[in-house]
């Protein structure tokens, strides 16, 4: 029979995951692109972790991190099976972030939209190998406890997640001022009406996805090309001109807009940037996906 713990265990307890709440949480969405699952997760998390008897812990950190990977495999299986039956195009949900994400050029790259994207691509294990390995620079004998393979097996699926991963990310790290600076074109053109303009800003093979889930109107499925693009994107705001207002933010560590109509937050822009081009528009119009950008959120490595 176990004893229960004691008040100064408890406290220990309650420290060390608060103490790294920032990273499982940062952990967590990146491996599921969702923050309302990445929140679900930390609960589950810590009902595991209250139970644990930290006098048998060597490494709190790890520990915890192992704890959140595993929870965070099973809920993206479930996801997996969720999005199969989502309306339209199913985008990461966008973050509101401090503006200690943006200084950490790692971390802002690692989840900014377009990487988010490209994390969707890989499977669960791939992922969670990726991001412990990639972002957070954890061993391989970590990894393998955490996702239950051999530190072998770990190394081969390293490999092969880094290939893909290189093979459709961003060319090259985008800094925040050529973010702004495209973002700040984007605007003006499209609050001026400006077709010239934004096909200028516009890469010849930009691919335009938005996602409505089903409650908002939204593109259902991907749009390609300068020409398509551009007079969707007019179209579609100038027939709201009077109640528009497209402000900056700071969206996963990266400069994008937020779209107000009649005041109330609408959609998120945000963008991928190829060689000062933008070659990606991500809308996030799903109400359900809008609640953190609310409130800034602190993401940790």
């Amino acid at each position: 029979m176990t004893s229960e713990p004691s008040g100064r265990e408890r406290d220990g307890t309650t420290e060390a995951f608060v103490a790294h709440r920032n990273l499982l949480f940062t952990v967590a969405y990146e491996m599921l692109g969702s923050a309302a699952d990445a929140e679900d997760v930390l609960q589950e998390t810590w009902l595991r972790w209250a139970g644990v008897d930290l006098a048998e812990v060597r490494d709190r950190r790890a520990y915890l991190v192992r704890i959140t990977t595993r929870q965070a495999l099973n809920r993206l299986r479930t996801l997996g099976r969720r999005k199969e039956s989502y309306v339209g195009s199913w985008l990461p949900e966008p973050l509101l972030t401090t503006p200690d994400v943006a200084e950490d050029v790692e971390l802002a790259d690692s989840v900014s939209m377009a990487m988010m994207l490209v994390l969707e691509t890989l499977t669960p294990t791939e992922r969670a190998v990726f991001v412990l390995r990639e972002v957070f620079d954890l061993g391989y004998d970590e990894i393998a406890e955490a996702v239950e393979k051999s530190p072998a097996a770990v190394r081969q699926i390293a490999h092969r997640a880094r290939a893909h991963v290189a093979a459709r990310r961003p060319r090259g790290v985008v800094s925040a001022a050529e973010s702004r600076q495209a973002l700040e074109a984007f605007r003006r053109a499209v609050e001026t009406g400006d077709l010239q303009g934004l096909l200028d800003i516009l890469s010849p093979d930009v691919v335009l996805l938005g996602d409505g889930g089903g409650v908002k109107q939204a593109v259902l499925r991907p749009v390609t090309g300068r020409d398509k693009v551009a007079r969707l994107v007019l179209g579609g705001l100038l027939k709201h001109a009077a109640s528009l207002s497209l402000r900056p933010a700071q969206v996963n560590g990266y400069p994008a807009l937020v779209v107000h109509l009649d005041g109330a937050l609408d959609t998120v822009v945000a963008v991928r940037l190829d060689e000062g081009r933008i070659t990606g528009l991500y809308a996030v119009r799903n109400p359900e996906k809008l609640s953190h950008m609310r409130r800034e959120t602190a993401l940790r490595r």
